[in-house]
């Protein structure tokens, strides 16, 4: 007996599809579930389940599965399929379905994304959106957030430049930088300065591949087939989509595999990140910061030719001098201070700076995250000292 129709959904708007269709009690399971188990077609409820046969575009004998197949499920059980396979299916399917039909509704009902050449867009704020005076400022800015690496400064200034002028002709799509070095020589603290600089309030979309480095790495970044079980978006677009700035960070870049290199190879190539879904985010103006704690000498070891071909720049960070350092020390106290008269009723003085800077050295420490756990340490300290002074006083 022939099935009744299959509904063709198109994939930019498949989101809303599922949406709509989970509030109204449904639940959308690929055929690849049932291909693998025939037996679990008995279980299914055809009043609340949504077959989506999009997988069956991609296998082999399509016709003489789907004969033995679809002859097992209830009469009413819908059916859907991504409209790229449309002409395929009309053709394979021909003895299995009675109708082929578009989802109607789908655009009368469900708003649709705002899509440019079936590329989701979304609202984030990138270098190349700022006018000359607010890259001016941008710049004077991202060079009193970042401490030391005076070279670095310069060289990124001169790339922003390169990078606007090209990227509005259409020639460079992604600004790509690689920056090595020992952990904690400020390597992240430029993508989070670049953030700060954009006016981000939401969070940095950052990505650390030191989670990523098993087989199935690639499924978790950008999300599983349509159809596996616990199939969801993947991280990477996660992460994009909540942040509100064009920029992407890859931590601990060299600790994945080959094939993730070779994704973020067809990304910086083509300006766009495809999930597994086939949807995509369009990148065109984005900087993406790969970073990784490898030496020089391995870099060209640990990185395919072609992939360090494709990094607009290539850095390495090296220890902070003790100046640096010591304007680090400064500038995390005044946050401190302030952030702490903000919420407690006690008035610190900049006192308290002078007292503190006295107390640290900054010689003893390379890793600015261990020389701002010491900061933190002795801010506790002195609050707890003067705290402690203030009771014996009144006792």
């Amino acid at each position: 007996m022939m099935k009744k129709e299959v509904l063709f959904f198109d994939k930019n708007q498949f989101a809303q599809y599922k949406k709509a269709k989970t509030n109204e009690g449904y639940e959308i399971i690929s055929i690849t579930k049932y291909l693998q188990n025939f037996d679990d077609i008995s279980e299914i409820n055809e009043y609340l389940t949504i077959v989506d046969i999009t997988s069956l575009g991609s296998i082999n004998e399509v016709q003489y599965h789907a004969e033995r197949l679809f002859i097992l499920f209830p009469y009413l059980t819908i059916f859907i399929a991504d409209n790229k396979h449309k002409e395929f299916f009309l053709h394979e399917l021909r003895y299995c379905f009675e109708e082929f039909n578009d989802i109607e509704y789908l655009h009368e009902e469900i708003p649709q994304l705002v899509i440019g050449n079936n590329t989701e867009k979304f609202n984030h704020k990138k270098i190349t959106d700022l006018t000359e005076e607010e890259i001016i400022e941008f710049t004077n800015l991202f060079s009193k957030q970042l401490y030391g690496h005076e070279k670095f400064k310069d060289d990124f200034s001169e790339l922003l430049r390169n990078f606007r002028v090209f990227n509005k002709i259409g020639e460079h799509k992604i600004l790509s930088l690689f920056l090595m070095g020992d952990s904690g020589v400020g390597k992240t603290e430029v993508a989070r300065a670049i953030h700060k600089c954009l006016g981000g309030k939401r969070k940095l979309a950052k990505i650390n591949f030191g989670n990523y480095s098993s087989d199935n790495s690639l499924n978790s970044l950008i999300g599983s087939p349509r159809g596996y079980i616990g199939s969801e978006e993947g991280e990477i677009f996660i992460r994009v989509k909540d942040s509100d700035t064009g920029l992407i960070l890859i931590d601990e870049f060299e600790k994945s595999n080959s094939t993730l290199f070779n994704y973020f190879l067809d990304v910086l190539e083509n300006g766009k990140m495809i999930s597994s879904l086939a949807e995509e985010i369009d990148l065109n103006g984005f900087i993406i910061i790969f970073t990784s704690n490898i030496s020089k000498e391995n870099f060209t070891q640990a990185i395919s030719p072609e992939l360090r071909s494709r990094f607009d720049y290539k850095g390495y960070f090296t220890l902070l001098y003790s100046r640096d350092k010591l304007k680090f020390v400064e500038f995390r106290i005044n946050s401190i201070i302030y952030k702490f008269n903000k919420n407690f009723p006690t008035h610190l003085t900049n006192e308290i700076k002078e007292e503190l800077i006295q107390q640290i050295d900054v010689d003893k420490f390379s890793n600015m995250r261990d020389l701002n756990k010491e900061i933190k340490s002795k801010f506790v300290d002195y609050i707890v000292s003067k705290a402690t002074s203030l009771r014996n006083i009144t006792d």
